[in-house]
């Protein structure tokens, strides 16, 4: 009797389970595209809900088309007051990515029809998820800290509507840009931990609401979309240019990990990484540079220094945190953005 060894691969590296009709990626040469369309051009001539059509669908949108998207995500981002009401009965300390994924989940109970079949009803379904959620999202910040949700604005666009609800104030036009900007940068990555969630949840032929569901609770672990909330706390932790050094040193003599930096498929700088710091630098240009971004500075000058010949430089996650919390948004919230465009 013949024996088959399989080997073991710790989270499935080397292991193939699909190949991205959606996305591409080169990690030598630091290039990431959807649909063929280099990321650097949709992040400077694209808008978030443009490049959610061309990862959808797979093409980019006439200007008919995407009126007509837009105009539909507008209608559909109130939320049912039964879902505002069981958000207020979720614990004031209970994390923003566990109120989402209930809240999503609880989407299907109102619009589920399991008509997978219904080109019509997909769509429908996909408009509501990208409606709903960011209104969700902040909905529970402001309930959580003793407030009324902020209803959404039909004259503002989605990521100046995001901000708005999160504070009842307009944004400024940079700050709505660059959040943007951002949603564009995170929207996809070939099959990540919370694909793959989505596509084995999928395969069962299960709603939409419950698919999201099932890749919010994936995105939740600090492995895949927690790690920008840690970068900011280790930031916080250091406290001075002077301490990134011993810090630093103190990490390399016991290998622990440094939050934000290194990345499975990328050996040279992060291209969303790159456009993330050119996002932070004009925001604080503006608004104004603070001790975090001079940490951060010094990190990447003393990581490039001892790790870079190992291809270990900033990914996504270490500058979406500073630009998220010059924002004004939570730390805790960095992951239910991401959740945003999941």
């Amino acid at each position: 009797m013949s024996v088959v060894c399989i080997e073991f691969k710790p989270g499935l590296e080397g292991v193939p389970a699909t190949q991205s009709s959606v996305s591409y990626v080169d990690g030598q040469k630091g290039i990431l595209e959807y649909r063929g369309i280099n990321i650097e051009e949709l992040a400077k001539k694209s808008s978030f809900l443009e490049t959610a059509y061309l990862l959808i669908w797979g093409y980019l949108p006439s200007k008919e088309e995407l009126e007509i998207f837009e105009h539909d995500i507008r209608y559909h981002r109130r939320i049912k007051y039964r879902i505002r009401d069981m958000m207020k009965c979720f614990p004031e300390t209970g994390h923003p990515m566990d109120a989402l994924q209930t809240s999503a989940a609880a989407l299907g109970l109102f619009y589920s029809r399991r008509a997978l079949d219904n080109p019509e009803y997909i769509r429908t379904a996909v408009v509501r998820l990208l409606a709903k959620i960011p209104t969700m999202v902040a909905a529970f910040e402001l309930m959580r800290h003793g407030n009324d949700p902020v209803q959404p604005r039909d004259d503002l666009d989605y990521a100046a509507n995001f901000l708005y609800m999160l504070n009842e104030r307009e944004p400024d036009p940079l700050a709505a840009k660059v959040f943007d900007v951002c949603l564009t940068l995170h929207a996809e990555h070939t099959i990540n931990a919370s694909t793959f969630s989505a596509m084995v949840t999928s395969s069962t032929l299960t709603d939409p609401y419950g698919v999201i569901a099932s890749a919010v609770g994936t995105l939740a672990g600090p492995l895949h979309g927690g790690a920008n909330e840690d970068v900011i706390s280790m930031l916080s932790e250091i406290g001075s240019v002077e301490n990134v050094r011993p810090y630093l040193e103190k990490c390399f003599e016991t290998k622990a990990k440094i939050m934000g930096f290194g990345h499975r498929v990328y050996k040279v700088k992060d291209p969303r990484a790159i456009i993330l710091q050119q996002l932070a630098v004009e925001l604080f240009d503006k608004f104004g540079y603070d001790k975090y971004y001079e940490i951060a500075l010094e990190m990447e000058k003393v990581v490039d220094e001892k790790l870079g010949h190992k291809g270990i430089y900033p990914n996504v996650d270490f500058y979406s945190g500073l630009v998220y919390r010059k924002l004004g948004i939570s730390s805790d919230l960095f992951t239910p953005i991401f959740a945003i465009v999941v």
